[in-house]
This record gives structure tokens, C-alpha cells and sequence, in this order.
């Protein structure tokens, strides 16, 4: 059940730490200079500002909500102010209606379908002029990816690409079928921290951050 949202104070973005790209979103939160941390258990909830689900295996990732005993403490975290990221397979989770699923967390009125454009290896990249993130192209990869088919009216489209929505929000969740955090574009991350009430770091004309490379996070992992 979620609680009656209330104004939170916090400054930490989490990473949900149960299976995915943990570790590639840490590193472009941290070089915007905002604050994280992996979130595993239901004290790692306390003082989040958001919570990033990052990508994976969608069905995995929902039973581990309930090993973990996580998921009511998700939802009441969302209910007290935490907003919510989902790539890929985390824009699954929260979607509130899944073709051929039953729901899992269902806080965004979308209708997604998984792995809409077929296997692994018909994953692709591309990029695309999204207004309300950059004034630049923001580089795009797709793997395994989802389509959002429709939207709520409640719901504004931030990207739609053919038939079908790539990126949406409403006022506390952000969903992207794609993964921002597999290239050099820190757009989507400072974009969700502003949405968090965060000040992330100014990252100058561009957003791409030109000293990231495909290993730079397997340091976090080290450091670990």
C-alpha cells in the first residue's frame, strides 16, 4: 500500500542493487557529483531523494523484490516523497500494465510490451533530440528493449520513435527503455537529479562527458 506522499529533504540517489547495471549508473551519478547508493536492503531506503532501477531481467528482478522483502518499503519510500528511474527493465516494473504480465509495481500509467524488437543480437544504438533533457542529440542504446505502446494522459512523452514511446515521466517517475548509462552522456542522469530537487554538477557545453570510456565503471566495481 502506498502512504500519503509527504516533502522529503534528502540528497542520495540509490541504485537498486538486486540484479543489473548497478554500477554504470553510479558512475554517471558521480560524476555529476551526486551522491548514491546501492540499494539492497530496507535500511538502504532512508534519506533517498530517487531510486534508479536500472536494467536486467525484469521477471528476475520482481521476484527479488519480494525475497529481499523490499518491495512495500519501495512503495511506501515512493509514497513519502522518493522519486523513481526505471531503464529498460526497471520501466517495466513500474509500468501499470504489462502485455501478457501481471504488473509489478505499477506507479506510471503505461502499457509496455517486453522485448519488442526480438533478441540480443538485434540490440542497436542510435540517438535522437529530446527538448526537455538537452539541447543536444542524446545518444541512445537498445538492448533487448521494451516498447512503451501507450501513455496516460497524466503521462508526458518525452520521446516517441516510430510506433511506439521511448521515454516518459509523470510528475515522480521517470521511465526510459533505453540505457543512458552504457554511453558518455551524462543528459539523463543530471535530468533525473533536477528531478529529485538535486543541483548536479555542471557538466559544460556538452553533455557527454569525454573522459568516460565502456570500462569506466569496473572502478566502483573494484572498489567493492
Amino acid at each position: 500500500m502506498i502512504t500519503k506522499r509527504k516533502r522529503r529533504t534528502a540528497d542520495i540517489i540509490g541504485i537498486l542493487d538486486l540484479q543489473g547495471g548497478v554500477y554504470e549508473h553510479w558512475d554517471h551519478l558521480q560524476r555529476l557529483g551526486i551522491q548514491a547508493r546501492r540499494v539492497k536492503h530496507k535500511v538502504d531506503f532512508n534519506g533517498l531523494a530517487g531510486l534508479i532501477i536500472p536494467g536486467g531481467e525484469s521477471s528476475c528482478m520482481s521476484r527479488l523484490l519480494n525475497i529481499f522483502e523490499i518491495k512495500e518499503t519501495l512503495l511506501s519510500a515512493y509514497g513519502q516523497g522518493m522519486k523513481i528511474w526505471g531503464t529498460c527493465a526497471g520501466a517495466i516494473l513500474l509500468a501499470k500494465r504489462i502485455v501478457g504480465e501481471e504488473a509489478c509495481l505499477g506507479l506510471i500509467d503505461i502499457e509496455i510490451k517486453r522485448n519488442s524488437f526480438g533478441s540480443q543480437l538485434d540490440s542497436f544504438k542510435s540517438e535522437a533530440l529530446i527538448p526537455d533533457v538537452a539541447d543536444e542529440p542524446v545518444p541512445l542504446t537498445f538492448i533487448r528493449a521494451p516498447k512503451i505502446l501507450n501513455a496516460g494522459k497524466e503521462v508526458k512523452i518525452l520521446l516517441k520513435i516510430d510506433d511506439y514511446i521511448a521515454a516518459a515521466e509523470n510528475k515522480n517517475i521517470l521511465v526510459t527503455v533505453f540505457h543512458p548509462e552504457l554511453t558518455g552522456s551524462l543528459a539523463f542522469h543530471r535530468y533525473f537529479g533536477i528531478k529529485c530537487g538535486l543541483q548536479p554538477q555542471a557538466v559544460g557545453k556538452s553533455f557527454i562527458d569525454q573522459q568516460w570510456n565502456n570500462s569506466s565503471w569496473t572502478r566502483l566495481a573494484r572498489s567493492v
